[in-house]
């Protein structure tokens, strides 16, 4: 996916086209939020498959295995699909990766709370439509989607955290001490010894949450905030790269191209011509 952010329904005409192509398991170069207002999902992630009837939501990170399949249900589906780079709300992002660990899936009441999510949905599709959509308004909504969805989430499991098991504790406890040090040019040793534990086993405990090594997973954290600092700041990209570690401006270029697919410069114009 190339932009930033997108939203678009999935209706009863989708399911039967869904069903009769091919649907593989896969993965996402993008976060994925799922919000299903009316019908069913089979939903496969984190090694199991369970069907969720609606109202719920869903959050697929990226990175993550899975496959979800839209179910009609007493003769009718409607879901609301939204992408979006993890640089779009970086201050967000990492957190979503921590409290939606084996627990993607969230069922909701149908009820005033559940109906303002899809109002949101709503409100944000509407924004897209316009001839130059404004998307720090619909980071606000985003956002702000995210608050509500948190809220009900940690009413429903307000005792998840002591039941977590030790590879999602550990996990959790890594995203804590990269969140603050991910500007220091440490490598996978420094995170392990934090955590009283062997470089490979953290690999080990990544690649199996994220399916991405603890170097990837320390890369995109400096990236979406390379990012976030490019699109919010006019701080000189040597300086940017210099605050997150690169030691100089062409190693922080070579290393963003490589990542992203263009040099810091072109993504910055991108940006400032998209919000302006």
């Amino acid at each position: 996916m190339t932009d930033l952010f997108k939203i678009y329904p999935i209706g009863l005409a989708d399911v039967q086209q869904i069903a009769s192509s091919k649907n593989d398991l896969h993965q996402h170069d993008f976060e994925e939020l799922i919000i299903g207002v009316q019908g069913a999902a089979q939903h496969f992630i984190d090694y199991k498959s369970e069907v969720y009837t609606a109202p719920f939501v869903i959050f697929v990170s990226k990175g993550k295995i899975h496959r979800i399949q839209p179910l009609a249900s007493e003769g009718d589906c409607a879901f609301w699909v939204i992408r979006f780079k993890s640089e779009f709300i970086p201050e967000t992002t990492f957190n979503l990766y921590a409290s939606y660990h084996e627990n993607a899936n969230i069922t909701f009441q149908r009820n005033a709370c559940f109906q303002r999510l899809a109002t949101l949905c709503t409100l944000m599709d509407g924004e897209m439509k316009q001839a130059q959509p404004d998307l720090a308004v619909v980071k606000t909504l985003l956002s702000a989607l995210f608050v509500m969805i948190e809220s009900k989430r940690k009413k429903q499991h307000p005792d998840m955290d002591p039941l977590l098991g030790n590879q999602s504790i550990t996990f959790r406890n890594f995203l804590t001490i990269l969140e603050a040090n991910f500007r220091r040019p440490e490598g996978v040793a420094f995170y392990a010894e934090k955590l009283f534990m062997s470089s490979r086993n953290l690999n080990l405990i990544c690649q199996h949450i994220m399916q991405q090594s603890v170097s990837e997973i320390i890369e995109m954290r400096k990236l979406i905030e390379a990012k976030n600092l490019l699109m919010s700041s006019d701080k000189p990209i040597a300086d940017i790269g210099y605050e997150l570690g690169y030691s100089d401006k062409a190693h922080f270029s070579h290393i963003f191209k490589k990542k992203s697919g263009q040099t810091p410069s072109e993504f910055r114009a991108e940006m400032k011509s998209l919000f302006s």
